[in-house]
């Protein structure tokens, strides 16, 4: 996630990543692990957002916080839940009463269409349509950004200790993309790369929002805005989705990045029953040979039903209370910067391992591939 802190006065960011700030304020940006910031007006520190004496200090003088940490969005992270739920939910519990405890009026937090979607069509959902997915969701990330979305929201009107109130609101992105984004399409070119995008599958028509990252940190700014008197605190409490205004088909979208890698678009079709059978299988195979190696996740569970379910959000209500009004971006216009920005491919662990560790593997996914097959076959009959 990255969001550029616009306040007029000083504001911390506890998030994954940071943007330049064009309006020459300052701000102050927490993170777990270090990220280049190009931003001289941006103070960096070094902190876990599960501990709050640490982000107690840090947020020292800020009067607003724009929350945009999370864990396991995609890929081995989705399959590690105890830090999911962690950093997700008892990290956010952390910043409200870091607000609190601080008397800072106003916190912004990034939450995702992921709190919404349970792999059921969504067509132009809008925030009074749709509803957060179940307690038992089975999706771990999607399940814990919903809780903290919720505590966020609910927190929107409590009392602060030096007097006042705290006033809340959330954003909901899709997918993003842009200079400096290292999570969604940087595994994607990887996947390129290695040859393992070489299919397609789910609905042809199916269609997905995507963000840029410039817009995204417009609608913080305008989020931030929108929560002080000036403003009316029209986004107190409030809810909002935000994307380019545009919905696309994924591999439609990812044409420039494949011509780019020079590879053909996936043109072989499999049935999504075949490739969220994989999905499970693979995430097992994961989880079991961790201490040996790490077994590569093509898919997630969740990433398959992203991807084979159309799922659109309309942005009226951000354009209406914030003034949200995203500009027109195209991937091919980040391609270049992403090929800039990728790492030599590193050796595949498997290569790293013993020979008599090979053959265990092989056999393991022998089994696990014929197990699948059947179960193919099974699912096909009925």
């Amino acid at each position: 996630n990255q969001v550029s802190d616009l306040s007029r006065s000083t504001s911390c960011c506890p998030g994954h990543g940071g943007r330049r700030h064009d309006s020459g304020f300052t701000g102050t940006l927490t993170l777990i692990i270090p990220v280049p910031v190009d931003c001289l007006l941006v103070f960096f520190l070094q902190s876990d957002i599960r501990d709050y004496s640490s982000l107690y200090k840090v947020c020292e003088g800020a009067d607003c916080i724009f929350h945009t940490a999370s864990y396991g969005m995609s890929g081995p992270e989705q399959l590690r839940k105890e830090q999911v739920e962690s950093i997700n939910v008892g990290g956010t519990n952390n910043v409200i009463n870091v607000c609190k405890e601080r008397s800072i009026s106003r916190l912004v937090y990034t939450s995702t269409i992921n709190v919404v979607f349970t792999g059921k069509p969504i067509e132009d959902g809008d925030e009074a349509s749709v509803p957060y997915v179940p307690p038992d969701h089975i999706d771990h990330y999607s399940r814990t950004k919903a809780i903290a979305e919720q505590t966020v929201l609910s927190a929107n009107g409590c009392s602060l200790k030096a007097g006042g109130l705290l006033r809340t609101c959330v954003l909901r992105p899709c997918g993003i993309y842009g200079p400096g984004e290292r999570r969604h399409l940087h595994r994607v070119m990887v996947n390129v790369e290695r040859r393992l995008f070489s299919f397609r599958f789910g609905d042809p028509q199916a269609r997905m929002n995507w963000v840029h990252v410039e817009n995204l940190v417009l609608a913080h700014r305008l989020a931030a805005e929108a929560l002080t008197l000036k403003k009316s605190c029209i986004a107190s409490g409030q809810a909002y989705f935000i994307n380019d205004g545009v919905s696309v088909n994924l591999f439609e979208w990812l044409t420039p990045l494949f011509e780019k890698l020079g590879h053909s678009r996936p043109m072989i079709n499999l049935p999504v029953s075949l490739v969220y059978s994989a999905a499970i299988l693979v995430e097992y195979l994961h989880v079991i040979l961790r201490p040996v190696m790490e077994v590569p996740l093509l898919f997630t569970r969740s990433e398959v039903r992203n991807i084979a379910v159309s799922h659109t959000f309309k942005i009226e209500k951000a354009r209406r209370e914030l003034g949200y009004c995203p500009k027109p971006y195209s991937l091919a216009d980040s391609v270049e910067q992403y090929l800039k920005s990728r790492q030599p491919p590193s050796k595949p662990a498997f290569c790293s391992l013993s020979w008599t560790s090979r053959r265990l593997v092989l056999v393991l996914l022998t089994g696990l591939s014929l197990v699948l097959l059947m179960f193919s076959c099974i699912v096909c009959q009925n």
